[in-house]
């Protein structure tokens, strides 16, 4: 990872009334890398991209371009002085402007033929450059996103920030516009923050992902650690559906009807949630030595993946209903009785939301 932070926001505060929309944060983007602020509606994402911007006034902090302060309790640099690029979720491109137009509109300090020379090189680099002459309102979704972004670029900013710049397209349209993005963002070395509530998205596009909760960074990492290490259930959930198990730690484990988790930090007694992945659940054939069976409810391919859904009955009291997720096509019949086994890895023993 490069050493150079281009964008660096310190111990950010920012209040709405007596709503604490951003406290406590803090974050660095090095030059050449993609974060994404990842979280749910509220939680703070596009506060913490606004103050960056300067489009909000910083309350309490520091924010720093390439090293040099732009907004602290003496300073505030306008947001159109902070050399920071900014494509907006509505793309905010001027209806009575050309797409050509559009890209020079911030190249304020070349010449004419400079602007109209870096406006149609970074328009060919978004595969618009057929558009120059277009209008806005003639455009697609994903093909005013790439004017957007190409807008962003032209000034060589050394950091851009997205708001949700994806939210508005299909899904087809969206996975390939962000691809594009990717390998544009990082062929032009540039530092990117990117607000994104989807999940998913924030894995494809960033080189570390800040989950964000209640105006705080929860977690803060690589998403490969995210995915495989989350510090809390919210975290855990956060990337894809799960299952959830309850129970109570004795001496050093978790005992369930569904097996047994280690939980070597929990006090006896202490309410557990477990969190299984559905790929973390094999299902096969029935054996003789399965130590655990379920019943199958329903099976679905998904196309890349098949979804079993499945029963463990052999209790009693209480039904206990899992999802499992396996590659490829695998759909065993409805009522099948299936072996049933657990990759530890992606099982997660966490202290129970309830707990006292």
């Amino acid at each position: 990872m490069p050493d150079a932070i281009a964008l660096k926001l310190k111990n950010i505060r920012h209040v709405y009334g007596n709503t604490v929309a951003v406290d406590d944060f803090n974050i660095d983007v090095h030059s050449g890398e993609v974060i994404c602020l990842l979280g749910p509606s509220g939680c703070g994402k596009t506060t913490a991209l606004r103050v960056a911007a300067g489009l909000e006034t910083l309350q309490q902090g520091e924010v720093s371009v390439g090293g040099a302060v732009v907004a602290d309790t003496g300073t505030a640099v306008p947001p159109e002085q902070r050399d920071v690029g900014f494509v907006f979720q509505d793309y905010a491109l001027f209806p009575h402007l050309t797409v050509l137009q559009n890209v020079e509109f911030g190249l304020s300090s070349l010449s004419a033929g400079e602007k109209n020379i870096r406006a149609v090189t970074v328009l060919e680099q978004v595969g618009m450059k057929w558009a120059t002459a277009r209008y806005p309102h003639t455009l697609s979704g994903g093909q005013q996103q790439r004017v957007a972004l190409a807008r962003a670029m032209a000034p060589r900013p050394p950091v851009i920030l997205l708001d949700e710049p994806f939210s508005g397209l299909d899904a087809r349209l969206r996975d390939q516009v962000r691809d594009e993005c990717l390998h544009i963002l990082k062929e032009g070395g540039t530092a990117a923050l990117l607000v994104t509530h989807d999940a998913e998205e924030a894995m494809f596009m960033a080189d570390r992902i800040g989950v964000m909760r209640d105006g705080r960074l929860v977690q803060f990492d690589k998403p490969d650690e995210l995915y495989m290490r989350p510090t809390d259930a919210f975290v855990a959930e956060f990337f894809g559906e799960v299952n959830k198990v309850y129970g109570t730690a004795s001496h050093g484990i978790v005992s369930t009807p569904i097996g047994v988790f280690p939980a070597p930090t929990f006090a006896d007694g202490q309410k557990a949630e477990i969190i299984i992945r559905p790929e973390a659940i094999d299902v096969g054939v029935e054996r003789a030595d399965s130590a655990l069976c379920g019943k199958v409810l329903a099976s679905r391919m998904l196309g890349r993946t098949s979804l079993i859904h499945l029963c463990l009955c052999q209790h009693a009291k209480e039904e206990f209903h899992l999802h499992s997720r396996v590659p490829g096509r695998y759909l065993p019949a409805e009522n099948e009785t299936v072996s049933i086994e657990f990759d530890p890895s992606h099982a997660f023993v966490f202290p129970a939301m309830d707990a006292d």
